[in-house]
């Protein structure tokens, strides 16, 4: 199975890249008839792309063998990702934990940034995903938000099932404390953020730290993020298949990372945590058409219930993983755009706060 840049003919990669540039008429030409949910209409760029990537033969990663899911999920992210923005600075680094080293990534769009971190948890279930996924992510979190962004390689499931991910989450984020003398960032000033299963890790990295005595993170910003493996929410029937995240797909994250594990475990399920007092402010933003839509909602929700001061953007024209998608059209980057405008408020970044 090639990947996906490869199955792609030159001219199907030209009209992906251009299909945000072309006039709404066009796209929804291209799109055919919009899907309407709760009475509002997706995008027409978003569903002229959903139809061209649903066309695409083989995009059905979870039929996959791991290692070839992984590639395409790579390359699917680097098409729709859009030209990379340049970096003052990217240093690779590596990061200590008790289960060995891990790899992680470090971005510095401007030199007046390296003030505030952000550490970063790609998205792709605990599966899928990797740093060079979230390389254009990390890059217009970077360039946008005013902070340092640290990457953070968590190890995947199969071959790394629960724990893995969210001990690593928490071993890299005390290494970015650590790291502070070095990297010239404010310890208290470190924010946590990610997207879908990189959501979950960074929402668990904030309940794991909430009564510790030892540095937590300042603000957390949460994309779609998974936070109830227990159930299905009422938004995995509305939108099983056909809006990029499927159902299926679900299952087959659940599967490879949980093995034998109890779901309702909150370091798997946050939202079932019994408190919720103490975290740090967040930003939770959710797509109007994704299976996750309901549990990233209901999170945020409870989190406000007791006392933490959040921040609900639910993007109502949009699917999954649209941080992903800023090289396509404009809807993508002007929700990523807010939720950068989230963090400079929550953490007083960068450049623009002098």
């Amino acid at each position: 199975m090639a990947e996906l840049s490869r199955i792609l003919t030159p001219v199907e990669r030209g009209v992906i890249t251009a299909l945000g540039k072309a006039p709404t008429s066009i796209q929804r030409l291209i799109g055919g008839p919009l899907p309407v949910a709760d009475g509002v209409t997706i995008e027409p760029e978003v569903g002229a792309a959903l139809r061209l990537l649903n066309l695409i033969p083989g995009s059905s990663f979870e039929e996959l063998p791991v290692d070839e899911a992984r590639a395409q999920i790579d390359a699917e992210a680097a098409l729709f990702g859009g030209a990379p923005i340049p970096m003052h600075a990217i240093e690779d680094v590596t990061i200590p934990t008790p289960a060995g080293s891990i790899r992680g990534r470090r971005y510095v769009a401007d030199a007046r940034d390296a003030d505030r971190l952000v550490l970063y948890f790609h998205g792709g279930g605990w599966v899928v995903g990797s740093l060079d996924s979230a390389d254009t992510a990390c890059r217009f979190l970077a360039r946008h938000s005013g902070a340092s962004v640290l990457s953070v390689g968590y190890r995947l499931a199969p071959e790394q099932p629960f724990p893995a991910a969210p001990d690593d989450a928490l071993a890299a984020f005390r290494f970015a404390v650590a790291c502070a003398g070095t990297w010239g960032h404010d310890p208290a000033r470190i924010a946590v953020a990610g997207d879908s299963a990189g959501g979950n890790l960074a929402a668990v990295l904030c309940q794991d730290l909430r009564t510790a005595d030892e540095q937590r993170p300042a603000f957390q910003l949460l994309f779609f993020p998974v936070t109830d493996l227990s159930t299905k929410h009422a938004s995995y029937r509305r939108f099983s298949d056909g809006f990029f995240l499927t159902e299926q797909q679900m299952d087959w994250y659940r599967t490879h990372y949980l093995a034998d594990q109890d779901a309702t475990d909150p370091r798997v399920s946050p939202l079932l945590a019994r408190d919720l007092t103490g975290l740090p402010p967040a930003y939770v933003a959710v797509s109007g058409f994704d299976v996750l839509r309901d549990e990233g909602e209901a999170y945020a929700r409870a989190m406000a219930a007791a006392g933490v001061t959040v921040g609900l953007r639910r993007h109502d024209r949009l699917i999954h993983a649209f941080v992903n998608s800023t090289g396509v059209g404009t809807s993508s980057r002007e929700a990523f755009l807010e939720a950068c405008g989230a963090l400079r408020a929550g953490i007083g970044a960068g450049t623009a706060a002098r």
